[in-house]
């Protein structure tokens, strides 16, 4: 009898022995991921379910609010559980979380990028892998453009949208368009232009690439050229003006109104096919799909180049680049670190993984492990993935990635809602611009 109790007791020590090393063992292997795009919160915690189900080791989720990716990596890289994952924006965020990055020099993750050049590196270490390559322009609905294009009385030449190659035709054809707005069916040419807090990236970051690249076209690398830039002059102002005046005076929402307008708005009224044209990226499909009663084809969803009135622009294609780099936190444990490099590694390589970044992320990879087959289906995807392709074009460059930190972008943007909202000429705003920077840097 003692001999069996003994036996009992024996083996329920060894079991929850069993059980709680198990439990540290899980928690050691398990994945924290800051998640920088809250468009992406749900296809990210689809993929951390399928990771655990294959692997059994646990992913955790979390998504920052938009434009609130610093302040929640901040507060949470604090905790005693800290994100194993984040993401830094290119080499201006690496500076800033360097002591946090470790290097990925010598990982899986790295030998599978396609084109080495794109990582962050510093001092022979590789702190930063790129994960995505993303284009944004002007998408427009071709329904509607066509629907313009037949008018027999329209004041541009031109007899399609494919055709407009300059900021000239397409001031033409806008200005046209919102004279016919009964007529096409739309309530305005270009969805609002967003400018409440956070949601103005569009024009901050977005639209002024586009003078900050003509203003470093000739360097031999325009992002580093703008990188180690004390100061700007923003010689290309007035082409930044002209293009967001464009936007602005013709657009579905009054001025006064736009402080108050998100980005998730400006989609919907695109989606509703309440306006024609909407500046914004490949990411946006997303959006545009998933909005209810959506009545845009998905056939006539198309982009065309952000055009600002600048020397040779008739070959300029999209704005193509990425400001997305996984980042593994050097400070968690190396169980951790390797769990979580794991993870990344499986998504990227295996054909669960693959499947779920082209079809639930949408993502366009640098990655070699992806064959032609193995990207995007959707439009807009597959417009930025032929446009990396095409030689007639030569696509902009995100210099946008190489400037100062929050607070030089927060500067701008509300000097651009004084702007739009009659307080500052746009004088005003391009020394605020050039002030701004040159503190910052």
């Amino acid at each position: 009898m003692k001999i069996k109790f003994f036996r009992v007791v024996s083996l329920a020590l060894i079991l929850s022995t069993l059980f709680l090393c198990s439990c540290g063992k899980s928690d050691k292997a398990s994945v924290y991921f800051l998640n920088f795009k809250p468009e992406l919160a749900t296809a990210y915690q689809e993929i951390a379910e399928a990771y655990e189900k294959e692997t059994g080791v646990k992913v955790k989720i979390t998504t920052a609010a938009a434009n609130q990716y610093e302040q929640t990596l901040k507060s949470e890289i604090a905790k005693s559980s800290a994100p194993t994952i984040f993401q830094i924006n290119g080499p201006v965020g690496y500076r800033e979380w360097k002591d946090y990055c470790a290097d990925l020099m010598n990982t899986k993750l790295y030998s599978i990028l396609a084109d080495k050049s794109l990582a962050v590196t510093d001092k022979g270490g590789v702190y930063g892998i790129p994960y995505v390559i993303e284009g944004y322009g002007i998408i427009y609905n071709d329904a509607i453009m066509k629907k313009y294009f037949a008018l027999s009385d329209k004041a541009s030449p031109l007899s399609s949208a494919e055709e407009i190659k300059n900021f000239e035709e397409l001031k033409t054809v806008v200005e046209d368009m919102t004279k016919h707005l009964s007529e096409l069916g739309i309530e305005g040419v270009f969805g609002s232009t967003s400018m409440s807090s956070g949601e103005n990236w569009r024009w901050t970051n977005h639209l002024a690439n586009l003078p900050l690249y003509y203003e470093f076209k000739d360097s031999e690398n325009p992002t580093s050229a703008l990188l180690y830039a004390d100061k700007i002059d923003f010689s290309h102002k007035n082409q930044f003006k002209q293009i967001f005046d464009l936007y602005l005076n013709n657009s579905i929402t009054p001025k006064n109104l736009l402080g108050s307008k998100s980005v998730a708005d400006s989609m919907s009224e695109f989606a509703l096919s309440k306006v024609a044209m909407i500046q914004n990226g490949n990411w946006a499909w997303s959006q545009i799909s998933e909005v209810p009663g959506n009545t845009v084809n998905e056939n006539d969803i198309k982009f065309m180049p952000i055009y600002i009135g600048a020397d040779d622009e008739e070959s300029q294609g999209l704005c193509i680049g990425t400001e997305n780099y996984f980042a593994i936190n050097k400070n968690v444990p190396p169980e951790q670190q390797t769990a979580s490099l794991d993870f990344l590694y499986w998504l990227f390589s295996s054909s669960t993984g693959k499947k779920l970044v082209y079809e639930k992320l949408g993502f366009i990879t640098p990655f070699s492990t992806f064959s032609e087959n193995e990207q995007p289906n959707d439009p807009l995807g597959r417009q930025v993935a032929k446009d990396l392709t095409d030689s007639s074009t030569k696509t902009v460059p995100w210099v946008f990635t190489a400037m100062p930190g929050e607070n030089f972008k927060k500067d701008f943007g509300d000097a651009l809602l004084d702007y739009v909202q009659g307080n500052k000429e746009f004088g005003q705003v391009s020394e605020i611009f050039k002030n701004a920077y040159e503190r910052e840097r």
